[in-house]
């Protein structure tokens, strides 16, 4: 099953946003994606790199009789980690997709890195103009920077809250452990107090006797 890429097109300012995309930006997608171009179905879905379905014949041995077959590419399920989205992405990639990403340094890279001409599949196409345009935005941000003491009490105040928050759950579970056991340890001493009792009322028992016998001797 293959697609025009007219229709990726279409989809693609649909995904992005037609208000958003920057009329640079569109016309790059114009240039590398011609109405006439005709890609395989499967490869919308991943980063295939330029590796689609090859045909070719398969040879036997003893006669040589040809008969037509297909080599699919290696098509791997993965989740690959975006710094500039702060996220994990996840797509069907090729192993040679990722060994080019790999050699890019990410994900991120890779998109950026790599031309829209090579960028054959409609999910390479919209993952490499949502990072373009979130480079953009960021270059129009304002960054501030910190002196070295400023950072020194920013490194100090997680510090501090993170030995509270560890402090807090320790209280937590102390006091989920006296809820706990704070019945059972209630009715040992009440039986405890009771067994002393018992054994006190015995001994006093035993007293009066030898008194009384001693009585009637």
């Amino acid at each position: 099953m293959a697609f025009r890429g007219k229709e990726m097109m279409k989809k693609l300012v649909k995904k992005v946003g037609a208000e958003t995309l920057t009329p640079e930006l569109k016309e790059k997608l114009k240039a590398c994606v011609p109405d006439s171009k005709v890609v395989m179905g499967r490869a919308k879905r991943g980063l295939y790199a330029g590796r689609h379905i090859q045909y070719g014949n398969r040879v036997s041995e003893d006669g040589g009789n040809k008969s037509r077959r297909c080599w699919k590419p290696n098509v791997q399920e993965k989740r690959l980690f975006s710094y500039i989205f702060d996220r994990h992405i996840k797509v069907k990639v090729t192993t040679h997709a990722l060994r080019c990403i790999d050699k890019a340094g990410g994900i991120d890279e890779y998109l950026l890195k790599t031309p829209y001409q090579k960028m054959d599949t409609e999910m390479g196409l919209f993952w490499k103009t949502k990072v373009e345009q979130r480079y953009a935005e960021l270059g129009q941000m304002e960054v501030a920077f910190f002196n070295p003491e400023d950072e020194a009490k920013f490194e100090q105040g997680f510090k501090d809250l993170n030995i509270a928050k560890k402090e807090a759950r320790r209280e937590a579970r102390k006091e989920a452990r006296r809820k706990m056991y704070g019945d059972s340890k209630g009715g040992e001493e009440e039986k405890g107090e009771e067994e002393a009792s018992l054994e006190a009322g015995g001994s006093e028992s035993h007293q009066d006797d030898h008194g009384w016998l001693e009585a009637s001797a």
